[in-house]
């Protein structure tokens, strides 16, 4: 089961243009998710060399495919979740940190509406508690941490962070963002207390008066202005957060 790899696949930009155009192929459900999750396939070449060795035609663009019609219902989230898997990436863009990998919202799945998601060739052996024992990972890391802040994620999971072939860190699994209530809940808290890098306050502060309309259109109103105030908080303090409140900061399970 091969992923995208910048060595391998087209540019993220192509990728992106295949995710929002070419047809979806399932070829089997992701047996790991709580939600009903698939691989597929996009853009694949409708006439396949004989060969398939030969170095003629194009490799399929794998991808991962959210329907809303496989989520469960929550109490806290509303229906829809494959929406925030979309404004993640959205929000990932604006702020030019490139985290997550790219991210649309399909009508025409197979299964419904859902969100597609770029499936990245990745060392599935590393997570975020072996990737922080790297300091060449340290500043990725930090701004990782900084986005699950501002994104309000409720759910980074140790494996929610791959590392790609080139080193690259990647965020995945964004369905429990931007709630408007604190909801944070994520495996990293090794950053709480420090200063958050002066570059990334300076990202931050883009987004601080105004959210691009992209994003907008993905979150109710009241969520919107939620998404700015917690910026803005990043900005007064200028420190990552501690854990507060009563509930558990931590995702379960941890990987």
């Amino acid at each position: 089961m091969t992923g995208w790899s910048p060595e391998a696949g087209p540019g993220l930009d192509t990728a992106l243009d295949l995710l929002l155009s070419e047809e979806i192929i399932v070829e089997g459900r992701l047996q790991w998710s709580s939600n009903l999750t698939f691989l597929v396939t996009v853009g694949a070449d409708p006439d396949p060399p004989a060969d398939p060795t030969s170095a003629d035609g194009n490799e399929p663009l794998r991808a991962v495919y959210k329907p809303a019609s496989g989520e469960q219902s929550l109490w806290d989230f509303p229906d829809g979740l494959y929406r925030r898997e979309v404004a993640a990436y959205a929000l990932s863009e604006a702020l030019g940190w490139g985290l997550v990998p790219p991210t649309v919202a399909r009508d025409d799945g197979p299964f419904g509406p859902g969100s597609l998601q770029l499936f990245v060739e990745a060392d599935y052996v590393q997570h975020y508690f072996t990737l922080f024992e790297e300091d060449r990972h340290r500043h990725a890391l930090m701004v990782m941490c900084a986005f699950d802040v501002a994104a309000n994620n409720a759910d980074r999971k140790s494996g929610h962070v791959l590392e790609g072939t080139d080193g690259r860190l990647w965020g995945i699994d964004h369905g429990l963002c931007f709630h408007r209530h604190d909801k944070l809940r994520t495996v990293i808290w090794d950053f709480a207390g420090e200063d958050i890098p002066d570059v990334v306050l300076a990202d931050l502060e883009e987004l601080a008066s105004d959210i691009p309309d992209e994003l907008g259109r993905l979150l109710p109103e009241s969520e919107r202005e939620a998404l700015i105030d917690r910026i803005r908080r990043m900005l007064a303090s200028g420190v990552f957060p501690e854990p507060t409140g009563e509930r558990p900061p931590y995702p379960w399970p941890l990987v």
